[in-house]
């Protein structure tokens, strides 16, 4: 927003007027054969710095969903009506065939309309929403009030507006409602005490609960906190989690397994973009690091994410020098990142803020993108079909693969059996592929001309997945006798302590003898002091008695001189 041309001059080093342009507009296209079947190849003709320069883009197919055999790989379906403004961070989401576009950024502004993509025609129509009262109480209307990092969450035939960034952000998090069929915005009351609003945060529904972890404040700072609402009692609840939680970000991607735990992945800090995973135990409220395996995805910022049955696919992002190209997937059972498809040159699917929503066509699940910015704002949307099927789990219930539940704790176990671990998470690799194959098997009778190529492309795979685990399990090897070499290193230390509690108990019992005679001591100086003070007494006494008779001496002397004179002794004369 404040420096719309940091890509250009972070991946090229040469600055570029910024334009706002639709690509694939007008697009000429040619036959290309692959895997036996035809499609055509897209040149796009874009406008930089002033001339006209021609690029093929090869991972971008242009054309009709029906008639598309090859998964994996992006399209750009045929799009008709008025296209949304250019926009990134806005919020999307899926009702019956309908994705709903709402909000975003667009040249540093803040959006407030709302469009339909009917995910059957592949039209655009807008919304023309009006706001009602938010209750008998407050007749005046809910303003709508545009906003970006915003989080849209499908509910009950109603669309969940929360939090965000606006131009005037409110202390707390705001909820709005958007009735699906009366077209018209609402602010929702809750209660208990709300999360302080914020943007870029991610917002997960889990059964009946929104989960919201993160984000950005207006003062922009960064969140790590975790907030849960209940939908059925609309009431705010902030959790204390136990265990190491991520480090305050925003723009990462979160999404739920087994409806029990919360996975946060990536996201960007002021001065730097992560790829660390996190889990969060829903049941106990503990987070976790587990290890990550596979072709691990570079730190980003941005991405967008959903889940297909057990896999977590996440496209887009960057960090901060280039948006990154790779469209990768999570097996969220066995924590294995692997790559799905890339894509080449600056395309919208290598952008920040783009949204990511999945629908079915034709039966079979698609990942649908929007938007983004990557240099330039993008109202594009391309297409993907997963090869990961959702039914899968359903299919594999009978093998020895890791159920949801299992996998995560093993992998958040550090003392657990990672050898057998390994070798029931590689089995399960290779028959989710004997799955596929199955599937597959309608193409193959089609198009006989793909079978040596699958087959070639399967033994291939099995051999990645073998020499995997030949590799683990030298680690494994390692790990045991690094773990030898410890046990060993505790059996001395054991045996030292053993030894030095030995000496502490003989000195325990020296200073115990030695208090005995310290309380001997001071029994015997209290009787010498009893005794000296009776000797005090008795000399006293015994100097009192002597001056006593010392003075009748005196005092029978004094008178026979007396008498002997003639005169009585008078009491001064005795006295001298």
């Amino acid at each position: 927003e404040e420096d719309p041309g940091w890509y250009s001059r972070a991946s090229n080093s040469v600055a570029e007027p910024i334009v706002d342009v639709e690509m694939n507009h007008d697009s000429k296209t040619e036959a290309v054969k692959e895997n036996g079947n035809s499609f055509p190849e897209t040149k796009t003709i874009s406008t930089e710095n002033g001339n006209l320069m021609e690029t093929q883009d090869k991972d971008v197919v242009s054309e009709g969903l029906g008639s598309v055999v090859v998964y994996d790989q992006w399209i750009a379906p045929p799009i008709s009506g008025q296209r949304p403004k250019a926009r990134y961070e806005h919020g999307a989401a899926v009702v019956q065939d309908k994705m709903y576009i709402y909000g975003g950024n667009h040249n540093g502004r803040y959006l407030s309309d709302m469009h339909i993509l009917d995910l059957r025609s592949w039209a655009w129509s807008k919304i023309q929403a009006k706001a009602v009262a938010e209750s008998t109480e407050s007749p005046s209307p809910a303003l709508l009030t545009p906003c970006a990092g915003h989080s849209l969450i499908p509910w009950e035939n109603k669309l969940l507006s929360i939090a965000g960034h606006t131009k005037d952000p409110s202390e707390i998090i705001q909820v709005k409602v958007f009735d699906l069929q009366t077209c018209s915005w609402s602010t929702l009351k809750t209660y208990g005490k709300p999360p302080v609003s914020r943007g870029g945060q991610s917002v997960t529904l889990v059964g009946t609960s929104l989960v919201i972890f993160g984000g950005e404040d207006a003062k922009r700072s960064l969140l790590n906190d975790l907030h849960i609402l209940d939908l059925e009692t609309m009431t705010w609840d902030e959790i204390d989690a136990v265990g190491v939680p991520p480090s305050p970000r925003s723009d990462h991607a979160a999404a739920v397994h087994a409806e029990r735990y919360l996975l946060i992945f990536g996201g960007g800090s002021h001065a730097a973009c992560f790829n660390d995973l996190h889990v969060l135990d829903l049941q106990t409220m503990e987070w976790s690091r587990p290890t990550q395996q596979g072709e691990i995805p570079t730190p980003r910022a941005g991405h967008a994410g959903v889940t297909i049955g057990e896999n977590w696919f996440l496209v887009g992002g960057g960090d901060n020098k280039s948006g990154v190209s790779e469209t990768v997937v999570l097996n969220m059972s066995t924590l294995v990142w692997s790559v799905v498809t890339s894509v080449q040159g600056r395309v919208p699917l290598a952008s920040e803020g783009l949204s990511l929503v999945v629908s079915s066509y034709s039966g079979e699940d698609v990942i649908v993108a929007f938007g983004g910015y990557n240099g330039r704002y993008n109202n594009e949307v391309h297409v993907l079909k997963p090869s990961h099927k959702s039914t899968l789990s359903s299919k594999m219930i009978e093998t020895p693969v890791p159920d949801s539940v299992s996998a995560v704790q093993n992998n958040t176990n550090p003392t657990r059996d990672l050898e057998s671990e390994l070798e029931v998470g590689q089995e399960g690799k290779i028959r989710e592929i004997v799955v596929d194959n199955v599937d597959s098997e309608p193409l193959i009778s089609k198009h006989p001309e793909t079978t040596e190529h699958l087959i070639a492309t399967l033994k291939a795979e099995k051999e990645e997945l073998e020499s995997s685990l030949s590799k683990e399990k030298l680690q494994s090897i390692q790990l045991k006798q690094d773990l030898t070499e410890a046990e060993s290193q505790n059996t001395d230390l054991y045996k030292e302590l053993q030894s030095v509690r030995g000496q502490l108990a003989a000195e325990q019992s020296r200073c115990f003898k030695l208090e005995v005679d310290v309380a001997e001591l001071r029994q015997k100086l209290q009787t010498m002091e009893t005794l000296q003070k009776e000797l005090e007494l008795l000399q006293r006494q015994k100097a009192a008695s002597e001056q006593a008779a010392l003075n009748a001496k005196r005092q029978s002397s004094g008178g026979m001189w007396g008498w002997l004179a003639g005169a009585p002794p008078t009491q001064n004369a005795y006295d001298a």
